[in-house]
């Protein structure tokens, strides 16, 4: 039986919840201050940093989609720290709060029991933003980013494991 189905975890799920809401209002607020001045590339650091912590709690739970997701939205976070023209800083503060909104509702599934994950969100707009902007990071490489012994995550194997 998965952590995310058995009853006596629920007290520790609901307290990754819990944990995911707060750090979910921090990421918010880096964004928000990114939104208003998109040269602040430091929240886009945090942004990394604060959803790392989000990851690494989702994996000792069993909530491998939400750890995934994280993940991707570290790898943004992180590469785009590293580019310097605001109108992409710009939407990629607009894809990271879809992000955030997708990984709120997928919390949200687990705190309730539902642990279906991406199943029921629709994504295929979100999807086809992560491709374009995966083409603009092609170039940038980020030795913080690297897990398990790879170089360099890419946005496209992190949709392929989410089967998006």
């Amino acid at each position: 039986m998965s952590m995310l189905k058995d009853p006596s975890m629920k007290e520790i799920i609901l307290d990754f919840c819990a944990e995911a809401d707060m750090l979910f209002d921090e990421l918010q607020d880096s964004l928000e201050i990114l939104e208003e001045n998109p040269a602040n590339t430091k929240e886009l650091e945090k942004f990394g940093q604060v959803i790392d912590r989000i990851m690494g709690a989702a994996k000792s739970i069993g909530a491998s989609e939400v750890a995934t997701f994280c993940e991707l939205g570290k790898v943004i976070g992180y590469k785009s720290s590293q580019i310097k023209e605001l109108p992409l800083i710009e939407v990629v503060t607009a894809i990271l709060f879809d992000s955030l909104d997708l990984l709120r509702k997928m919390v949200t599934a687990i705190r309730l029991g539902n642990d279906s994950g991406m199943k029921n969100l629709n994504t295929k707009a979100f999807v086809t933003r992560l491709t374009w902007l995966s083409a603009k990071f092609k170039d940038i490489d980020r030795a913080s980013v690297a897990i398990e012994g790879t170089p360099q995550n890419s946005i496209d194997e992190l949709l392929q494991s989410l089967g998006l």
